[in-house]
């Protein structure tokens, strides 16, 4: 009898060990649960509730919600759904807990068990599917919620089977893919040539394993395509941006100078708050991020920026007070000073689920992944569109009556678009978690991040195409016989209403999409230079198709060469191979109406004085009767003949071709003697040798005799060619 005494006591000390040990795991789990450590928790939660004794039955579900709780967060899915079902074994989940187990199911994919506990969530609120939508609803965020995975159980399996209409290709990027989790890749780089990312492995800095995810903070990670179009081995940025803490979600504005982050600070005390913050390039390196002020709501996640096509926007991702659910996406007026104002982009874009990684396609399209659409599960992807395109006639006619208005019509430009919303399918989504697109240009492919097949939850990154027919035009402004202008502006005008200006990038450039059958002029632009004017007509194609455009900019401070003006030898007859040459130059002249030039001839300094300067003076005299014979005005040319008496000066951009001069340069007698080599000598000799014309006032025909602005007169119409203002210069 004392052997069973003894044993009982046994017992009784290995149960009170058992409960003392599980509850001081539950005060960790709970201490670790409301720092956001969701990783740390969620380990003692399962000690607890594996030390909780079977009989004990409603103890053992309310611990294992709260474990539930912590995988759902931490992209476990699988431990999640089995921490669900025995909260549900032990009758200790609540409506909350069933719709998050709904929603783990449609992740997983398992579409009959989610509609099994839709269906269950339905009875246990004493409602039916019909009444779900009602405006008399208790409580409609849940209701709608409810509504959206019992339609997402139902359909996936059918929007999957017609997958084969989507059009999308997905691929796997091993390249930059690693052991550990990759998300929100962001091209950049006038050629798209460069990705940036975030990334938890182990080359990101700090040696600490975050409690929130289980792996290291994330960093930002960056990889480069050579000329052959192979990506480079990423590696982390190697600067002040990355830090110990996370960095992540980056984008970039339109110049690619400034960089928009999610970074989320360490406070082993105090739970952390992602913020929105700015990093600013220099040369080739990226400085230290420095949070951007959008609120002074210290309480609330800011994540996940973007910028609208136009520069004019941020949008970002917030759980803030006056959202319509869990995290919305909001959007935030950009200026030189800072933020000015803030809105949320409101239905149909968000759901009182979660609405994330916002970006944007530069067709203007928003692409955003929503939990609160129906899908196949997770965030899956899509697309709102604005529908400008697809109003009805009422809708024109009330937005043309509101023009009449200069108060409406100021409202209307700063108020949000109106939007349909529209989900691109499979394979693009899946049942796992997908967001955080990036388009190369115009184009509908890119890359994205995906956890679909992951059993521990990690993202991957993932290419993605879709053949679209798309039409661009691709242009360059540049200094006539220089090099580009980053500073340059092109104004597209169409015959369709297309009105825009368009800012060049760092290396002149500037793509654009453009339509079929319709007429485009380009006017090509910059301060201290005149114009050039393009034009364009625009036929429909069945592949996809980019058109060329030069835009070479004479300047309005120094002489320009006109190249290819060639004569008789010895004489200041025009051969017939020049007029090319000088149809340009009439057609500049053209589009810069209130300009007057010099007309200059210079000949090398062979011959005499006397000689060189009469036969330079009959020669610019030649090009202008060439000119006035193709309509231009006489008092808008001034010939002017300099024979040997101006030298050429080398501008930097010859350089390149006769390696041997050096900018500065004045091609003088002195200077061609000391050459020595005859060949070189030649060609100074054909460089001098020119024909150049000097602006000389911008400001022909603008005023009257009086010397005031004349009006200028209202110009007809033309059916098929749209008109840019020709006073610009």
């Amino acid at each position: 009898m004392r052997h069973v005494y003894t044993a009982s006591f046994i017992l009784l000390v290995v149960w009170l060990l058992c409960a003392c040990g599980a509850d001081t795991a539950m005060k960790k789990g709970d201490k670790f649960f409301a720092l956001g450590e969701y990783y740390d928790a969620a380990t003692y939660y399962k000690k607890a509730y594996s030390q909780t004794a079977a009989k004990e039955r409603p103890l053992r579900g309310q611990r294992a919600l709260k474990m539930a709780d912590c995988y759902r967060r931490i992209n476990q899915t699988q431990r999640a759904i089995a921490a669900y079902n025995n909260a549900v074994r032990y009758k200790q989940a609540d409506t909350t807990a069933l719709l998050h187990l709904g929603q783990l199911q449609l992740k997983n994919g398992s579409y009959r068990d989610a509609e099994k506990t839709y269906l269950q969530l339905i009875d246990s609120l004493g409602t039916t599917e019909a009444r779900l939508q009602s405006p008399r609803a208790k409580n409609p965020k849940l209701s709608s919620l409810i509504a959206v995975g019992l339609e997402s159980a139902r359909m996936a399996p059918k929007w999957k089977a017609e997958a084969e209409y989507s059009g999308y290709t997905v691929k796997k990027q091993e390249m930059f893919n690693s052991r550990r989790a990759e998300y929100s890749p962001a091209l950049a780089g006038d050629d798209y040539d460069q990705l940036y990312f975030s990334s938890t492995r182990n080359q990101a800095k700090g040696d600490e394993v975050s409690g929130i995810t289980g792996t290291k903070n994330a960093d930002i990670f960056f990889s480069q395509k050579d000329d052959k179009g192979k990506w480079s081995k990423p590696e982390p940025i190697d600067s002040d941006l990355n830090t110990d803490q996370d960095e992540g979600a980056c984008t970039f504005s339109s110049d690619s100078k400034t960089m928009y982050l999610t970074v989320c600070s360490t406070d082993p005390s105090y739970p952390r708050y992602a913020k929105v913050a700015t990093a600013k390039r220099s040369d080739a390196s990226w400085g230290k991020a420095t949070v951007l002020e959008i609120s002074r709501d210290t309480l609330s996640t800011f994540a996940h920026p973007c910028v609208s096509p136009d520069g004019l926007w941020l949008y970002f991702v917030s759980d803030m007070p006056g959202g319509m659910g869990g995290y919305d996406i909001w959007r935030a007026e950009l200026s030189t000073s800072g933020i000015l104002a803030i809105e949320n982009v409101g239905a149909p874009i968000n759901t009182p689920g979660n609405e994330m990684f916002p970006t944007f396609r530069p067709n203007g399209d928003l692409y955003f992944s929503s939990d609160g659409h129906p899908g196949f599960g997770g965030l899956d992807i899509y697309i709102a569109k604005t529908t400008e395109d697809v109003e009805d006639e009422d809708e024109k006619e009330v937005k043309k009556g509101a023009k009449d208005d200069s108060n409406t019509t100021k409202a209307k430009s700063t108020s949000l678009p109106a939007y349909e919303i529209e989900h691109p399918g499979w394979p693009l989504n899946s049942a796992g978690d997908d967001f955080g697109m990036t388009f190369e240009g115009l184009h509908n492919r890119g890359y994205f991040s995906s956890n679909r097949g992951d059993a521990r939850g990690w993202d991957h990154i993932y290419s993605f195409e879709k053949s679209e027919v798309i039409q661009t035009v691709k242009g360059w402004v540049y200094e006539q016989d220089g090099y580009e202008l980053p500073e340059g502006l092109v104004h597209m005008v169409g015959n369709d209403g297309t009105n825009k200006k368009i800012s060049v990038r760092g290396d002149g450039s500037f793509v654009e999409e453009i339509k079929p059958g319709v007429s485009y002029v380009f006017l090509g632009t910059c301060k201290g230079f005149l114009n050039h004017k393009e034009e364009l007509r625009v036929e429909p194609v069945l592949e996809s198709e980019e058109y060329v455009l030069q835009f070479p900019l004479a300047s309005i401070t120094a002489p320009v060469l006109i190249d290819n003006i060639f004569y008789d030898f010895d004489k200041a007859t025009l051969r017939p191979e020049s007029e090319e040459a000088l149809d340009k130059l009439v057609a500049l002249l053209n589009e810069n109406p209130n300009v007057t030039i010099e007309l200059s001839a210079h000949t090398d300094n062979r011959g005499s004085d006397q000689y060189n300067e009469r036969l330079s003076q009959r020669r610019a005299e030649s090009v202008v009767r060439y000119l006035i014979e193709h309509g231009i005005a006489a008092d808008r040319l001034s010939p002017k003949g300099y024979g040997e008496g101006k030298p050429k000066t080398i501008k930097r951009k010859l350089t390149e071709k006769y390696t041997w001069l050096k900018a500065d340069d004045v091609l003088t007698p002195e200077f061609i003697e000391a050459l020595g080599d005859e060949e070189k000598q030649e060609i100074c000799h054909q460089l001098n040798r020119r024909t150049e014309f000097t602006v000389l006032r911008t400001t022909y025909g603008m005023f009257d005799a009086e010397g005031k602005v004349k009006t200028q007169p209202t110009k007809p119409a033309k059916e098929e060619q749209p008109e840019v203002e020709d006073d610009l210069w």
